[in-house]
């Protein structure tokens, strides 16, 4: 299951990395405990020769990008002179010959490369570059909201000794999960990671005036992010809204909540156990 949400994830990012540049083939894959990355995902290719290639760190293009956790490119791949050359006849097969390489690295730890394509000896654009660099970024978000999902749900027993967390620092989890949860493709993981945030919202167990309250799941998003100290400006770039969104949305919590600040509508919104 797990493995299957992170395909459907990468495949994601990928068809949008084409879209948006115009490349003609993207492909990428992810690195599994105790497996080599293989290439699982591909969009454009014309021949079988890349699936399931095993890219080993240090080797090709792809390994080099393993090795230093940095974007890599080339512009003539066959006769590229900085990499070493063992997946010259899979990429030669494919007609590829500028390649660019890109790592998702979550925590600091490689997680997998997306790879984009053309079939031309061209130099790699600003705009490509910075496009598979989101593309990247976007996989590296969704991961990482899958592990701390895993994390959530897994038993007592397998989370290890407890380490402690500040209540604050269990606030600023929500928050950030609440951010992400829009951006996850996959609607099962998605599901699962308002399941979370429900959880965490009840968990003080503490209730009060605002009791019997209902708010939209936009406006817990825009409470969380105000909870965070973040303004209406930095709320709307996080969930990808208009400030004048924002304050439509705060301004209806608050009439919900009874309350005249931003202060008094996260307080209120606490006490009635709809935030942590």
């Amino acid at each position: 299951m797990r493995e299957h949400v992170e395909s459907v994830e990468l495949r994601g990012a990928l068809l949008r990395l084409r879209r948006t540049t115009g490349l003609p083939v993207v492909f990428g894959g992810l690195l599994h405990e105790g497996r080599a990355l293989r290439i699982a995902e591909l969009n454009g290719a014309v021949t079988p020769a890349l699936r399931g290639l095993a890219i080993s760190t240090g080797s090709g293009l792809g390994g080099k990008c393993l090795a230093l956790s940095r974007p890599c490119a080339v512009t003539d791949y066959p006769s590229a002179r900085h990499i070493t050359h063992e997946y010259d006849g899979p990429v030669t097969a494919e007609g590829l010959r500028s390649v660019i390489a890109v790592p998702v690295v979550v925590r600091r730890k490689v997680r997998g490369v997306l790879y984009g394509a053309l079939r031309e000896s061209l130099p790699i654009g600003e705009r490509v570059f910075d496009a598979a660099v989101a593309a990247a970024r976007d996989v590296e978000q969704a991961l990482a909201v899958g592990d701390e999902v895993r994390s959530l749900l897994a038993p007592p027993e397998a989370q290890g000794p407890p380490s402690g967390p500040s209540w604050e620092e269990v606030r600023q989890a929500y928050g950030e999960l609440r951010e992400l949860a829009p951006r996850v493709a996959d609607p099962d993981l998605r599901e699962r990671l308002l399941a979370v945030c429900g959880r965490l919202e009840t968990a003080s167990g503490t209730t009060g005036t605002a009791a019997g309250v209902t708010l939209t799941p936009r406006e817990k998003d825009i409470l969380a992010a105000v909870a965070s100290g973040a303004t209406n400006a930095t709320a709307a770039a996080r969930l990808g809204l208009r400030p004048e969104t924002v304050k439509g949305y705060l301004r209806s919590a608050m009439r919900k909540l009874g309350a005249h600040t931003r202060t008094e509508a996260v307080a209120a919104a606490r006490r009635a156990g709809l935030l942590p």
